[in-house]
Order: C-alpha cells, then sequence, then structure tokens
C-alpha cells in the first residue's frame, strides 16, 4: 500500500462526556446509551468492545449525529473545539466527511448502488470543496482508492459496487471516509464480514492511518484480537454503559469488572493472558 496521495490530515481530539441517549417507543423510552464518557486523542486508537445490543453502533452513529429516529441525546460530544451537540443538520453534515469519517459494518450502507464509485468519491470531494473543481476530483480518485489499499484502483473506479468483493467493497467504503482527509475515523465492525486476508489489510490501513498520518480513531469492535491488534485503549460496554476502561493489554490481561472480565475470558482462551 502505498500513500503518496494521503491528504493532510487535521488533528483532532474526540471527548464524550456523559452522552446518554434514548429511544421513544411504542413499548416506552430505552437507554441505548447511558452517561457515556470517552476521549481519544490525535494518533491513538481506541476499541469500543461489547456484546451485539450493548449500544455501540448506536454510540457511534450518535457521534456523528446520525442517532436515530424519535431520539433523545443529552450530554456532550466535543471534536477539538468544536461542540457537536445542538449543531443543525447542514453544520454536522459540513463536519461528516471532512473532519470525521465514518465507516459503517455493511459497505453497501456507505455505496451507492446505482452510481460507479470513482463518481462517488468525486462528488464527496465537491461537495466539500477538497479540490479546485470537478476535473481535478476525478484526478485524485485513483490516489484515494491505492491510499486505501486497492491494488487496482482505475478498475474499481471505473466499477459499481455490486461488480467488486467484499472486501473492495470495504476498501472502497474507506476511501471515501478518509477523502477529505478527517482527523477522526469512527469505524463500525469494518471487519465482520471479510475473510482472514482482507480483514489483515484493512486493519494493517487503520494501524498505518493512526501511527503515520496521526488520525484518530475509534473502532467499534466485538473482537478482542481486533482490539489487540490495532487498539492503544478499550472500553467495554453492556446495556449503553462502559463498565471498565484502561489501556488495551491491561485489559486483556486482567480485566477487573465481572461483565469484562466473562467477554475476555469467552474470547480468549485463558481469560486473555499469555
Amino acid at each position: 500500500m502505498t500513500t503518496s496521495h494521503a491528504r493532510a490530515v487535521r488533528a483532532e481530539r474526540l471527548d464524550v462526556r456523559d452522552l446518554t441517549v434514548v429511544h421513544h417507543g411504542p413499548d416506552g423510552p430505552v437507554r441505548a446509551v447511558d452517561g457515556v464518557s470517552l476521549s481519544v486523542a490525535p494518533g491513538t486508537a481506541l476499541c469500543l468492545l461489547g456484546e451485539s445490543g450493548s449500544g455501540k453502533s448506536t454510540l457511534a452513529r450518535t457521534l456523528i449525529g446520525l442517532p436515530g429516529r424519535a431520539a433523545e441525546v443529552r450530554g456532550s460530544v466535543r471534536l477539538s473545539c468544536t461542540e457537536l451537540g445542538g449543531l443543525g443538520e447542514r453544520a454536522l453534515a459540513g463536519i461528516r466527511g471532512r473532519r470525521v469519517g465514518y465507516v459503517p459494518q455493511d459497505p453497501d450502507a456507505a455505496l451507492d448502488p446505482l452510481r460507479r464509485v470513482g463518481a462517488q468519491l468525486t462528488e464527496v470531494l465537491l461537495r466539500h470543496r477538497v479540490t479546485d473543481g470537478r476535473r481535478a476530483a476525478r484526478a485524485a480518485v485513483p490516489g484515494l482508492l491505492d491510499a486505501a489499499g486497492v491494488a487496482d484502483p482505475v478498475r474499481v473506479a471505473r466499477s459499481h459496487p455490486h461488480e467488486l468483493s467484499g472486501g473492495l467493497r470495504q476498501r472502497a467504503a474507506v476511501a471515501l471516509a478518509l477523502a477529505c482527509g478527517p482527523g477522526l475515523l469512527i469505524a463500525d465492525e469494518p471487519t465482520t464480514a471479510l475473510d482472514a486476508l482482507v480483514r489483515a489489510r484493512v486493519l494493517d490501513l487503520f494501524a498505518h492511518l493512526v501511527e503515520e498520518r496521526g488520525i484518530a480513531l475509534l473502532l467499534v469492535t466485538h473482537d478482542m484480537g481486533v482490539a489487540r491488534r490495532i487498539g492503544h485503549r478499550a472500553a467495554v460496554m453492556r446495556a449503553g454503559r462502559i463498565v471498565e476502561s484502561g489501556p488495551v493489554d491491561v485489559l486483556l490481561r486482567a480485566p477487573e469488572h465481572p461483565y469484562a472480565a466473562a467477554l475476555v475470558a469467552a474470547a480468549l482462551p485463558g481469560g486473555g493472558r499469555g
């Protein structure tokens, strides 16, 4: 993977304080996120761990201003010096992509099935005024795909998403998230559906972005191996709350909270020791 076309990154710090997300439905209110506080500094990766239904994905979407319909959001989400809570959709749309990149679990949720990958990347660059005109935006597309680990960027740029493998679609989604050089990347279970080789390549890309380009990475995962490989810190989430957090190696080796210990024991033989 080369990074000669990688865009300059503005350092961003994420600080979340007492974030609560309540969904109102026919059966009454449900606290999907309950008083969560966390921070991610530039050049570091925080892995958010937990079982399905623990609130991880709701938290990730709320951070980019997409908590879901009929959701009540309280607390503070600060991106460097910008308080995101209370911003309107227009302001948030200007921040998404430009300062914060988001990679969903299913790349098809990020890619328009009716448009070629290159056209979608071009549109993102134009929307955020990253390049000077359409011609420059089109010229930048192969480099963006190359920086996301795509071996044949010209072919992928000319392809519709359905013409690509799952791994290539995921890397195209990563290129889309990183096109404007955001300082914060939020990735929600981005390797779940990938085979082992492609999974390793995507994780290597994330590690490179953190270590070499200095982005802040919030990686949502249920995979302890992913956390051990890429994370600097980890936080364990249960029923909408962070029950334990700390350096990855410490948390996986000697978790203190009973739920965190059970989670680690179920995933790593010997409870993560060794």
